[in-house]
């Protein structure tokens, strides 16, 4: 029989739009000779729809566009899609077999994620059933993305005479988030002995981007097919007991995968919240360089329009490079001077300031000058303003709130410093956009006479290994210590990053690539007493 992996872009709330999708996708995979068509999890109200689904008339048109899509669907087409089902015993994360013009089955995923950026418990019941059905032949059990990440669905589905597991997933992406998925789908096939057929979304929700990669094992716990990562499509299978043939697609390498995940956050933040275009400030570092191409990369740089806002202190090769980017991508371009704001801004402050010596503030006054110019853009022109900041630099609070923190969406938000510089290597390395002085040159935040960021902070490499295993990784500062860092520097960074836990609450969201990010990922108070560099000599 031939089966059909339908991988969509699906838009939160759009359960028409959504609902269209699908049935498109059923009629193609008809017209191509499928026998069964397998949708992603939540496919009809897009994922993760988070307090949506509490709300009666949400579901309600959910569960109504379901039966449409039973009826309008192609009647010897096995369709399954998923959405949230309201019943008098629950509401639960369901997946339904339409078929014949009618709601068939309904499968209710029994483990329910309540991790990291998942709190699914939060909103849903459990199922308990397992939900078995015949296509082309073969029989067919059901499982929904985290059921096959515990033991026991699985086995319930073979109990019930599944010869083969569909598991549609929403499964967003981190950093080789594809190993975990397969090492997770490879214990689940050991565990009962069917081979699994994973269709996984494709696209960006807020935070979270979604990767695609569906695959299929066989019966050997062997890859019998590959889709496309980052690609919307319809793939096919063929299935013969428990073999498989399809389509092997190579997935990308780590930074391309990144880069490819940063882009469609991009593209899916810009298009389906209906903004215009971007606008983001040019510095000439590599920060708002690497946040420039992917911009251009996302939506085209007809959209983009990246401005120069130099002061006194901006280098004069910083405003040479940033121009000779913008003509390497052919995005707008602009130079507003904020010398006359920053005066007036100190003019307007001096009396207040009267004693006391220029610092911080002063700087700061700078950055907030810029960030207002840009939301003064965005204002008017109707475009998202794209922040350029990094996680080092998010992490330790070396960002000015309504400065260079002002905007809609952090493209670099959980980006390490170190591995900006791989993005921009590996983005050069498909064609040169980025100048290689920017590259090169040392960071700077350029807001007072020959500033570097190593001037406040680690080096990058040291700064980044602490941060990793401090927040991502939630080891202790002694543990850090043991493992090499000087414990002076380990008890600077924790401090930093404890006390700039106010400015990241204000943050944009940024699209999540690890699997640690500041947002759903990592919840701290602002207000705590605990320090955790405490038990350090």
């Amino acid at each position: 029989m031939k089966l059909g992996i339908a991988q969509l872009n699906l838009t939160v709330g759009d359960i028409d739009g959504n609902a269209a999708r699908l049935l498109a996708a059923a009629k193609d995979a008809h017209a191509a000779g499928a026998d069964l068509l397998l949708t992603p999890e939540m496919s009809v109200c897009g994922y993760p729809a988070e307090d949506l689904v509490l709300r009666h008339d949400f579901t309600a048109a959910c569960e109504a566009a379901v039966r449409q899509l039973a009826a309008d669907a192609p009647p010897d087409l096995a369709l399954i899609v998923g959405y949230p089902e309201r019943s008098d015993d629950g509401l639960f994360n369901a997946a339904a077999l339409l078929r014949g013009g009618h709601v068939e089955r309904v499968y209710r995923k029994h483990h329910l994620p309540n991790h990291s950026v998942f709190d699914e418990r939060r909103v849903f019941d459990s199922g308990v059933a397992a939900c078995v059905f015949s296509c082309g032949g073969v029989s067919f059990g059901l499982n929904i993305c985290g059921d096959i990440w515990e033991p026991g669905p699985t086995t319930r589905a073979m109990e019930a005479g599944a010869e083969w597991l569909l598991v549609p997933n929403a499964s967003p992406y981190h950093l080789n988030k594809e190993r975990e998925r397969l090492a997770v789908a490879r214990s689940r096939q050991l565990e009962a002995g069917l081979p699994i057929v994973y269709a996984n979304m494709v696209g960006g929700q807020d935070e979270l981007v979604f990767d695609g990669a569906s695959f299929v094992l066989d019966a050997d716990g062997k890859v019998a097919a590959q889709c496309q990562a980052w690609q919307e499509g319809l793939f096919y299978v063929d299935l013969a007991g428990h073999r498989c043939s399809g389509p092997q697609h190579a997935l990308p390498d780590e930074d391309a995968a990144v880069y490819d995940a940063l882009v469609l956050a991009v593209r899916d933040y810009v298009g389906k919240n209906g903004f215009k275009g971007v606008h983001l400030g040019l510095s000439g570092g590599i920060d708002s360089a690497l946040t420039l191409a992917i911009a251009a990369d996302a939506i085209g740089p007809d959209r983009v329009h990246a401005v120069m806002m130099p002061s006194d202190y901006t280098a004069g090769i910083s405003v040479e490079d940033s121009r000779d980017m913008v003509k390497r991508l052919g995005v707008r371009y602009s130079e507003i001077a904020i010398k006359p704001i920053y005066e007036a801004f100190v003019s307007q402050l001096a009396g207040e300031f009267a004693g006391r010596a220029a610092d911080t503030t002063e700087e700061n006054l700078q950055a907030r000058a810029r960030g207002t110019l840009l939301m003064a853009l965005s204002n008017k022109f109707g475009t998202l303003v794209l922040t350029t900041g990094n996680k080092s630099e998010m992490a330790v609070g070396y960002a000015t709130l309504y400065g260079d923190m002002a905007g809609g969406f952090a493209v670099l938000k959980d980006v390490a410093k170190t591995r900006v510089y791989r993005l921009a290597n590996y983005r050069n390395s498909l064609s040169q956009v980025i100048p290689q002085r920017i590259i090169d040159r040392p960071p700077s935040a350029e807001l007072r006479p020959d500033q570097t960021d190593q001037d406040s902070l680690p080096p990058y490499d040291v700064l980044d290994a602490i941060l990793a295993a401090y927040v991502e990784r939630d080891l202790s500062a002694r543990d850090i210590v043991a493992s090499g860092y000087d414990a002076a520097v380990v008890r600077k960074v924790i401090r930093m990053v404890d006390l700039a836990e106010y400015k990241r609450r204000q943050a944009p969201p940024g699209p999540r690539i690890t699997p640690r990010n500041f947002g759903k990922d990592r919840r701290y108070p602002i207000t705590s007493k605990y320090r955790p560099e405490g038990d350090l000599p």
